[in-house]
């Protein structure tokens, strides 16, 4: 079967009775489709691809790491109309010559106090309406809220998230997002390098002959758990160059020590790492302590 919308379910259905069931990823399969795409053409394919040797099967996930995802998913897209709502106001308040400081908390602080003012700029006209938006904003925070309540309560008796929150830049996020792509099980993956290349953190290839190019990273797979481990690698690089600068020691950052070391200009290492390069590593990182602390 292609691995697309529902193919999860019809698999644990299948298996269910006794069925053998092959997820095979569409991109890979469509190299094998014949001429025109038609029903036959496409159950050609499927076999073609299933006998190749290389082509690796996705794994069939459970209903509760679907269930996991979806609560991710849900809260990505009330993080997305909540910040739509800000940027709505922010641009309305603009036109009356009134400036909203950047940042969700300190914008809608400073929205609310705005509206609360009966001698500011704002019109009585669009008063009214925009506290109806400032009221969703605060709707949305709490059932955001809520939501990682929940997921955290969930980490606590998942024994692979408490493994994970104990890597720098891995935080209550990450964790159970990973378990869910994962279910804490990575033994299927032949080492650490294609564990992070399945997260698109590798970089892309490109050689002929006795050249050899490797460019920016691949952007290939989840594009969710590679922006939460990017941010984590910020945070951490962040971190651990505040501790350096107050001479507090830096060990604790894991491998933000020598990422942050990597971006001084020394003598051993003439060229300064750029910001990006050092940020893309420290997730390989991770994604390296993740696969030897959950496989060991």
């Amino acid at each position: 079967m292609e691995a697309c919308g529902s193919a999860h379910h019809w698999g644990r259905w299948l298996n269910s009775l006794g069925i053998e069931v092959r997820l095979l990823p569409a991109q890979y399969i469509r190299a094998y489709v014949k001429r025109n795409k038609t029903d036959a053409a496409d159950a050609a394919a499927l076999l073609e691809a299933a006998r190749a040797s290389d082509m690796r099967p996705v794994r069939i996930k459970s209903v509760e790491q679907q269930a996991l995802q979806g609560m991710h998913r849900i809260r990505s897209l009330w993080m997305g109309t909540r910040t739509s709502r800000i940027n709505a106001l922010r641009g309305f308040f603009r036109e009356f010559g009134i400036a909203i400081p950047v940042g969700a908390r300190a914008g809608t602080e400073t929205i609310s106090r705005v509206l609360a003012d009966p001698n500011t700029a704002v019109p009585d006209l669009i008063r009214g309406t925009a506290k109806l938006l400032v009221e969703e904003i605060r709707l949305l925070e709490g059932r955001i809220a809520q939501l990682e309540r929940e997921l955290a309560a969930l980490a606590k008796l998942s024994p692979a998230c408490t493994i994970l929150l104990s890597i720098p830049g891995i935080g209550l996020l990450t964790a159970t997002a990973l378990v869910a792509a994962t279910s804490g099980d990575v033994s299927h993956f032949k080492d650490a390098r294609h564990f992070s290349s399945w997260f698109g953190l590798t970089p892309k290839e490109y050689s002929s002959g006795n050249t050899r190019y490797l460019g920016h990273i691949s952007k290939k797979g989840d594009r969710y758990l590679r922006m939460l481990l990017t941010h984590g690698a910020r945070s951490v690089l962040r971190s651990s160059k505040v501790a350096q600068d107050a001479g507090r020691e830096v060990c604790g950052f894991g491998a933000g020590h020598w990422m942050c070391k990597a971006g001084q200009t020394t003598t051993r290492r003439p060229v300064r790492w750029p910001t990006n390069w050092r940020v893309f590593a420290m997730p390989r990182c991770a994604t390296r302590s993740r696969l030897a602390k959950t496989s060991g």
